[in-house]
């Protein structure tokens, strides 16, 4: 394992950096052999996939939301848009019958379609059943792996601190449970963690255009795909837009501190006014693009939701006003492009309504508080199997006991608790020794958690958490790799921090297979069970 450091900087008096003549010609993770990166990230990956992969299809039921957005996609799938369905649509669903299901009116769904069109291409592949259902969301999570190993390797330099990422995130609970329901906040977080790290590439890209010299862009190609990452972000949940505003925020520090590292006259005047547009159009107006082409399918059906949503309870809410379509008639041409428009705005506020009002007196016996999400304070149960008898089903429980099935949204305590502590960490190494790599860590985690602490007065749910989870890691990973130290000379120092790393990954395996039955619906007994219920939250 090396060390957390991608170039080698002297600092100005004002605490700027300043890179080195080799530096300004080439980054130091280039120097890594990239044949070496690619195949140990990609074996991670595989293993990652093998363990989301196996038995995706038990419990052979709809597991938690699993109802809403798996049906939702395969309305789309079947019509372009979301229809409501006929009564004991589920029960239909599990005895093999996936035709006949839909009602001839819209659906009022609360969520955006991104997340939904994906879980609808492996209904597509593989039919309409709980692996068919789960595959998008095994597959994208994996991926999320492997972008883990390589977004820790972009922000450190290191290929091993990369790697450990990327095995920690495929180690944690959390994550690998949401790669095995069909629900949204895998995609999400994917989503959000790809947008990120090419925020992180651009800081790289411009940095080196500025050291040969070249101090204007037009043009900034890994901004326009954060942008296209963080449009498909918020097309999943609007929760996104909270990391989009973050990370364009410290976007423009990183352009004004990249044109003082490098002398530059008026730096703060050319971040603001010279990089500031080209950055809002690559990143905000390129992901608003991507945002409203995502309901394309709303959009052509738009006439259906006019007839049947355009008054409802949502729009009628608190005073307010049905849908302008309500009392217009249909346009033609033009004006048709922009009554779906406009109709597809109403319904965005009679969505926020629901959100900000109709949930406000609900309750939920697995909500949980923010507040507690990074230590996992109460997880989620999506489904359990109680009281099953010696004998039945292969239990081996002793007389007077019973067996069990469980899966419970539970993230790996060592990561998470770990991660909490680093994160502190990377607060003071951020804000004292100025390392922008740890502000990754702080921005990332406070611009996906910190918002909910507002919404604590509805049922809102610790699983929401995994859009924090790779950024904690990073904070993790780079924490560790500062307790290895930076030298490569093997030193007491260094020895001491190889064996502490290197024990806190191999505790975090053992933890990783402590909790796999509780996490996989295996059967254990009552007592094994007990065993790995550390708290009587988590019961």
């Amino acid at each position: 394992m090396t060390a957390p450091a991608t170039v080698s900087l002297s600092r100005t008096a004002t605490g700027s950096e300043v890179p080195s003549a080799e530096e300004r010609a080439r980054p130091r993770w280039h120097t890594e052999d990239p044949l070496i990166g690619w195949t140990l990230a990609l074996a991670i990956t595989a293993l990652a996939f093998f363990l989301r992969w196996w038995k995706l299809g038990t419990p052979h039921q709809f597991s938690f939301d699993e109802t809403y957005y798996a049906k939702d996609a395969w309305s789309m799938l079947g019509n372009g848009y979301v229809r409501t369905y006929v009564e004991d649509a589920d029960k239909t669903i599990l005895n093999g019958q996936a035709g006949g299901l839909w009602a001839d009116t819209p659906s009022m769904v609360v969520h955006p379609e991104v997340g939904k069109w994906i879980i609808a291409l492996g209904e597509k592949a593989f039919g309409m059943d709980p692996f068919g259902w789960r595959i998008a969301a095994a597959v994208v999570g994996s991926l999320m792996v492997l972008l883990m190993c390589r977004f820790v390797r972009r922000v450190s330099g290191s290929t091993a601190l990369g790697l450990v990422g990327g095995l920690l995130l495929a180690l944690d609970g959390l994550q690998l449970v949401l790669s095995r329901l069909a629900l949204l906040d895998i995609f999400l977080a994917f989503f959000i963690l790809l947008g990120v790290h090419c925020v992180v590439a651009d800081r790289q890209w411009f940095r080196s255009r500025l050291a040969r010299g070249r101090t204007r862009a037009l043009f900034r190609p890994w901004l326009v795909a954060a942008g296209i990452a963080f449009g498909l972000a918020v097309g999943t949940k609007w929760t996104a837009l909270f990391p989009l505003a973050a990370f364009g925020l410290l976007l423009t520090a990183w352009n004004y501190g990249a044109r003082r590292s490098f002398g530059q006259p008026k730096a703060l005047v050319k971040a603001l006014l010279v990089d500031g547009p080209i950055a809002f159009a690559s990143l905000v107006l390129v992901a608003l693009v991507v945002y409203v082409s995502s309901w394309t399918g709303w959009l052509v059906h738009a006439d259906e939701y006019e007839k049947t949503l355009s008054n409802t309870q949502y729009t009628t809410f608190d005073g307010g006003k049905p849908w302008a379509s309500a009392s217009q008639p249909d346009a033609e041409g033009i004006g048709e492009v922009r009554q779906s428009l406009h109709s597809l705005w109403d319904y965005h506020q009679d969505v926020y309504a629901f959100h900000a009002h109709f949930l406000n007196d609900s309750s939920h016996v697995y909500a949980s508080r923010p507040i507690g999400w990074l230590l996992m304070s109460r997880p989620v149960g999506v489904d359990a199997q109680l009281d099953i008898r010696p004998g039945s089903q292969g239990c081996d429980a002793p007389t007077g006991s019973t067996c069990l099935r469980q899966v419970l949204l539970l993230g790996n305590p060592l990561i998470w608790w770990a991660g909490s502590l680093a994160l502190v960490f990377a607060v003071v190494r951020w804000a004292g020794g100025r390392d922008w790599r740890f502000g990754v860590a702080v921005v990332g985690v406070g611009s996906t958690w910190l918002p909910w602490l507002r919404f604590d007065d509805r049922p809102i749910f610790i699983f929401y958490a995994i859009a924090c989870l790779p950024f904690l890691v990073l904070g993790l990973a780079l924490a560790l790799g500062t307790i290895v130290g930076s030298s490569n000379a093997p030193t007491p120092r260094r020895t001491a921090g190889v064996v502490i790393s290197g024990s806190f990954v191999v505790l975090t395996v053992f933890a990783f297979a402590w909790f796999w039955p509780v996490w996989t619906d295996q059967l254990i007994t009552h007592d094994e069970w007990l065993r790995r219920i550390w708290f009587t939250r988590w019961i």
